[in-house]
C-alpha cells in the first residue's frame, strides 16, 4: 500500500493510503449479507423466516439464494470474532482514563465470560497495537489492557487544522491496518471503535480539487470493498458520552450517510467513522455515560442474525455504487445491515 496526499485550500496536507486493501482479480459478484433485526427497544429479533425478507439492490428485487438464521456462536461457523479498539488519538487525555474504566467494566461483567471470542487494540501516536490472541476471558483481556498504560500524545485536538488532518491519517491508516488483519481470517469480525470519532475535514473553508477529490474517492471506495471481503462490521462508540449529547458536531457525520455515486460528490466525511460503521452494516452509539452498557449492546449485534446470499448486478462502469435496501413485512422492527456496495463492468 502506497500513500498519497491530500491537499486543500488553504495550504494543508494530509498523509493518507493510496488504497486500503489490495483489490481482487476479479469481482465477487455473491454477497453474504449481514442482517440484524432489533425491535423498538433495541433487543434481537429472533425466529424470522426467509419469506419474511425482500432484499433490492438499486431498487430492483433479487432473489435471496440462501438464508441462514444464526443464534448464538453455537450456529455460526467460522465463530464470530470481536475487537475493542481504544482510541487515544481522538479522544481527550482527560477522556481516555474514563474510557479505559468503561472498557474494563465490559470486559469484568458477568465474571468475565464473554459470549465470544474477543481482541484488545490500542491506537495510539505510535499506531495501533493489537493485543493477545482472542478470548472469551474478559479478566484476561482486562488485565492486558491495564499493562498497556497510556502514553504521551505528539497530535491532539487543540493544534487546529493541521494536527486535525494529522489525527486523520493517522486513523485511517489505523483502521486499515486493523481491518486487513482481520481480513485474512475466517468468519464474520465485529470491530467497537471506541472514540468520538475522527476529524470529519468538511466544510467552506475546506475545498478539495479534482485530484483530491479522486483520490478521497478511491480510498472510499477501497474501504468499503475491505470492510465487505472481509465480512467486517464496524461499530462507533462514543466515550464522551452525555458531554457530547445535543453538540451539532455529534450529529454531522448524518450528512454524509449516504453512499457516494460519483467522483464529484465525495467529501472527506464521506470517511468519518460513524459513516463507516453505518455502511458496514454497524451502529453509532453515543450521548450516554454508560459506555460499557453501550459495547455490550453493540456486542449483542451477533448474539442473533441472518444471514443473506445474493448475487449482485454487474455495473455499467467502474466502481459503480449500487444501494442495499432489507426490507421486512412486519411493523416496528429495524434493520441494521450494509447499506451499499460498489459493482464492476
Amino acid at each position: 500500500m502506497g500513500a498519497g496526499c491530500v491537499r486543500f485550500t488553504p495550504v494543508l496536507c494530509l498523509s493518507l493510503l493510496s488504497g486500503f486493501a489490495q483489490q481482487p482479480e476479479t469481482f465477487n459478484r455473491r454477497i453474504n449479507l449481514n442482517v440484524a433485526v432489533a425491535d423498538r427497544s433495541g433487543n434481537p429479533v429472533t425466529g424470522l423466516e426467509q419469506s419474511d425478507f425482500a432484499l433490492l439492490d438499486n431498487k430492483h428485487p433479487q432473489k435471496i439464494l440462501s438464508f441462514q438464521a444464526v443464534q448464538g456462536i453455537r450456529t455460526s461457523s467460522p465463530p464470530v470474532e470481536g475487537v475493542v479498539v481504544v482510541d487515544e488519538v481522538n479522544t481527550r487525555f482527560t477522556n481516555v482514563s474514563y474510557a479505559r474504566i468503561q472498557v474494563d467494566k465490559f470486559l469484568r461483567a458477568n465474571d468475565g465470560k464473554l459470549p465470544y471470542p474477543m481482541s484488545i487494540a490500542v491506537f495510539t501516536d505510535a499506531g495501533i497495537a493489537a493485543g493477545n490472541a482472542a478470548s472469551r476471558d474478559g479478566n484476561t483481556l482486562a488485565a492486558a489492557l491495564d499493562s498497556k498504560q497510556a502514553g504521551l500524545r505528539y497530535v491532539n485536538r487543540d493544534q487546529g487544522v493541521y494536527g486535525a488532518g494529522d489525527r486523520l491519517g493517522m486513523s485511517l491508516m489505523a483502521l486499515s491496518q486493523l481491518a486487513n488483519r482481520e481480513a485474512a481470517r475466517p468468519g464474520r469480525k465485529l470491530i467497537f471503535w471506541v472514540s468520538p470519532g475522527w476529524p470529519i475535514l468538511t466544510g467552506p473553508n475546506i475545498q478539495l480539487d479534482g485530484k483530491d477529490r479522486l483520490n478521497v474517492f478511491r480510498n472510499v471506495v477501497d474501504m468499503s470493498r475491505l470492510l465487505l471481503n472481509g465480512d467486517i462490521t464496524l461499530f462507533s462508540i462514543d466515550p464522551l458520552g452525555g458531554n457530547d449529547a445535543g453538540q451539532a458536531r455529534t450529529y454531522y457525520y448524518e450528512d454524509f450517510v449516504k453512499g457516494v455515486k460519483r467522483q464529484d460528490q465525495v467529501q472527506m466525511g464521506n470517511l468519518a467513522l460513524q459513516v463507516l460503521a453505518i455502511q458496514s452494516g454497524g451502529q453509532v452509539f453515543d450521548s450516554d455515560n454508560d459506555v460499557a452498557g453501550e459495547i455490550a449492546k453493540a456486542v449483542a449485534d451477533a448474539s442473533a442474525y441472518y444471514v443473506l446470499t445474493f448475487d449482485t448486478e454487474p455495473g455499467d462502469g467502474p466502481n459503480e455504487y449500487h444501494e442495499i435496501q432489507v426490507k421486512l413485512d412486519r411493523k416496528g422492527l429495524k434493520v441494521h445491515t450494509r447499506t451499499g456496495y460498489y459493482a464492476q463492468p
